[in-house]
């Protein structure tokens, strides 16, 4: 798998082989999602369920700073820290659930990048964790990853849909947090 753009485009990213567990969001759903995005330089960025850190790296090649990337699976993380070490600037990589993460980061971030497993049943709370817990800066983005038939809700507290493409079975939506004084 390669980083599609910025001053990494075109390093190759492990994945494990073998590995279904690691789904790795489609090249041509990264290129378009990171076009529409833009230049990141100076915006903190969050990597959910990371998995080998090509989100992470895409982001980070394209100029965000600080980088975070959250991963659960004992036996990807390791890859997960070899992968992000080509970026310049130190990526920060966090061994948890996701869910744990919410709960626990006193951080807050410009754009925060969800890709669960498509199994995964609990997009709607995640999204509501973020929103509650004021995770993502006012005018901030929150992008899902998901799979056509399992279409989110349209708004979860302070995140309001924006925009939303389709790529194959799957699809991205992009969340903006409203201003909770301006809704």
């Amino acid at each position: 798998m390669r980083i599609t753009g910025g001053y990494l485009r075109g390093r190759s990213v492990s994945v494990p082989r073998g590995s279904l567990e690691i789904r790795p969001a489609m090249d041509r759903m990264r290129e378009s999602v990171f076009a529409v995005l833009g230049d990141l330089s100076g915006r903190s960025f969050l990597d959910l369920f990371a998995g080998s850190g090509i989100l992470a790296l895409e982001a980070a090649s394209r100029g965000a700073d600080p980088v975070a990337c959250v991963e659960k699976d004992p036996e990807k993380f390791p890859l997960l820290i070899r992968n992000v070490a080509l970026a310049e600037r130190r990526i920060l990589c966090h061994r948890m659930a996701a869910e744990l993460f919410l709960r626990r980061t006193k951080d807050r971030f410009d754009v925060i990048f969800l890709d669960p497993p498509f199994p995964y049943g609990h997009r709607a709370d995640l999204l509501q964790a973020i929103s509650d817990r004021g995770l993502v800066v006012p005018g901030g983005l929150v992008l899902l990853h998901y799979p056509d038939e399992d279409v989110p809700p349209e708004r979860s507290g302070h995140l309001v849909t924006e925009d939303e493409r389709k790529y194959g079975r799957s699809r991205v939506r992009f969340y903006s947090r409203e201003d909770p004084e301006n809704p």
